[in-house]
């Protein structure tokens, strides 16, 4: 059978984006307590073609993802990327995959906390990797200035990080940073009292989230976006430090 997507295209005219997406894939990440952890990610796949292809064989997408059995670090989406970029013969190979990710609440029973995630990446001559971490926020005896906040949400709202590495971080690690910044005792500031002894903004949240980014040698950069959740609109704080 003639392989019509690899025919040369003489009309100089390159793909942007071409790929696969919403895959629904089990996949396996590193756990800090427990070593490993199984999930089930949504993934996007795509490549940027040169003018002189047509296209590309779809199928080749998942073959690469099935190669690395779902492992999925730092280093395996790295070469996911490079696999696709060479395989497909691509000028840029992108790939986002969402999960969900569990970890057991001391503070509630021992029952599982869900935390969203995504990891985002592209590849031509170098990569760019991005993790992004959704932390519910639900800071015990804390006064909120939003009205109106529906119990039934159980949290005050979110806590949404963006950062890329500088080396290996556990997504525990995050979720810690986080918990110390409303925790009654940490403060990062000379004079700043706890949050548990404020009325807590997005503002000021994101203030100190970002302080505490700034401050961690793991990251090489960082955006975070707070948010605040009322009954019919919500408030919301972005901070993010300088590109390297």
């Amino acid at each position: 059978m003639k392989d019509i997507q690899n025919q040369e295209d003489h009309r100089r005219i390159a793909i942007e984006k071409v790929g696969v997406k919403d895959i629904s894939y089990p996949i396996t990440v590193l756990d800090k307590a427990h070593q490993k952890q199984h999930s089930v990610a949504t993934v996007n796949m795509s490549v940027n073609l040169p003018h002189h292809f047509k296209g590309t064989h779809m199928s080749r997408f998942i073959e690469i993802l099935n190669k690395f059995h779902g492992e999925i670090t730092l280093a395996s989406f790295h070469q996911i990327l490079e696999e696709m970029k060479s395989k497909l013969e691509a000028e840029q190979a992108h790939i986002e995959m969402e999960f969900p990710y569990f970890l057991h609440n001391k503070q509630a029973n021992g029952i599982a906390s869900e935390y969203r995630c995504k990891m985002n990446g592209s590849y031509d001559s170098t990569d760019d990797l991005t993790l992004e971490i959704r932390v519910p926020i639900s800071p015990p005896g804390i006064k909120s200035t939003a009205t109106g906040l529906p119990h039934s949400l159980g949290h005050w709202g979110n806590a949404i990080i963006c950062v890329r590495f500088e080396r290996f971080l556990w997504l525990e690690d995050l979720i810690d940073l986080v918990d110390g910044i409303l925790s009654h005792d940490v403060t990062y500031e000379a004079g700043h009292p706890p949050l548990a002894q404020q009325i807590l903004s997005a503002e000021q949240l994101a203030k100190d989230l970002g302080v505490a980014l700034e401050a961690n040698k793991a990251i090489s950069w960082f955006q975070v976006t707070v948010e605040n959740l009322a009954e019919g609109f919500s408030t919301f704080a972005t901070i993010a430090s300088e590109e390297n």
